[in-house]
């Protein structure tokens, strides 16, 4: 029995999450895979890079998906729900970080690092896998519930609350490009352009967002909560979250309250947090930022007892920090690491 390489088509390859994805797909347990980028007609022909590979963005077809093995939709939601079914039909697994397969029937959401930390402390059987698509978990979601599946797992962890910054990257280049544009015609005094967010987002925050925004900051919220009760799995504390628009353009930053049931030290909920994918950083470091965790893999938290004063406490206030699409990237290749046990490997000679 020989393995051979699998074949992994990225679609919505000219896209920041697809520039991503490649990127870390090289570096991953998939990256001797045979890699093809896709996307429309507008952007095929454009040369980028594939792993450690220089390579051209392909034209998407319904014939795109023959002989694939996994397949990544990172582009609209449009072209996820126009394409998605001729990738289901080529046999492909299919890991969706568009969100337009949220709800379909038989899809799961996924996010493999919450699962392994739940089920070291419920020592549950995982899911079934036999799905024809997983929606990789919002990387918010993936960051609120693996804290809290670390803290609980140490800890009698009864509440959490979030107040999570957004960065323009989370909706696109077009949404990048207006808040820099808003900001040059703030300093110059011009018309702001106001197309993707209906409202003035640079030198502001905002809880809400015009009507006529584009960006819907309302169903990202509603979609972080949705992802975050499914990763839980009814385990977890059930999450207060309210989500406001910073002017920045990269990184999550998130303020999240915990709460346990009884006194504990700032030691303990710091040694409850160490391990796989999250580094604490200490008080006497400079606090995480968006800025420093760009490039991170791993979720950057520092903890503060509610108060400050004395050792001891039931609350604490956790600053987090992510790389917004390194984040996503991870968790979707991780994904596919965990389909991929499910697909045949090899071939009788």
């Amino acid at each position: 029995m020989t393995d051979r390489l699998d074949r992994i088509g990225i679609v919505g390859a000219s896209s920041l999450a697809g520039k991503e994805l490649s990127e870390e797909l090289g570096e991953s347990q998939l990256g001797a895979s045979d890699f093809v980028l896709l996307d429309e007609e507008e952007v095929a022909g454009q040369m980028t890079a594939a792993g450690d590979e220089v390579a051209f963005i392909q034209r998407l077809e319904a014939s795109s998906f023959e002989r694939m093995d996994f397949v990544f939709f990172t582009g609209s939601a449009a072209v996820t729900k126009k394409h998605w079914h001729e990738a289901r039909r080529a046999g492909a697994s299919i890991i969706d970080l568009t969100y337009a397969l949220d709800g379909e029937k038989d899809v799961l959401v996924r996010a493999p690092w919450v699962a392994e930390v739940l089920a070291d402390k419920e020592q549950r059987p995982g899911p079934d896998l036999k799905t024809p698509a997983v929606v990789a978990a919002h990387p918010v979601a993936v960051m609120l519930a693996l804290v809290a599946g670390k803290l609980r797992a140490k800890l009698a962890l009864t509440s959490v609350a979030a107040t999570v910054m957004e960065p323009a990257s989370e909706y696109g280049r077009a949404a990048m490009d207006e808040l820099h544009q808003q900001t040059v015609t703030l300093l110059s005094f011009q018309t702001l352009p106001r197309e993707q967010y209906d409202a003035q987002v640079s030198f502001n925050l905002l809880p809400a967002l015009g009507e006529a925004a584009k960006v819907k900051l309302g169903v990202t919220e509603e979609r972080i909560r949705r992802h975050y009760d499914g990763l839980a799995g009814g385990v977890l504390p059930a999450l207060a979250l309210q989500i406001v628009q910073a002017p920045v353009f990269h990184g999550y930053v998130a303020s999240m309250l915990v709460e346990f049931g009884e006194s504990v030290s700032v030691d303990a909920v710091e040694a409850a947090l160490v391990g796989e994918h999250i580094d604490v950083v200490s008080k006497d470091s400079d606090p995480p930022s968006n800025l420093s965790a760009a490039g991170q893999e791993d979720i950057m938290v520092r903890v503060t007892k509610d108060g400050g004063d004395g050792e001891q406490g039931r609350r604490f206030w956790l600053w987090l920090a992510a790389d917004n699409l390194k984040l996503s990237a991870l968790n979707s290749i991780a994904c596919a690491t965990e389909l991929r046990r499910l697909r045949p490997r090899g071939k009788v000679q």
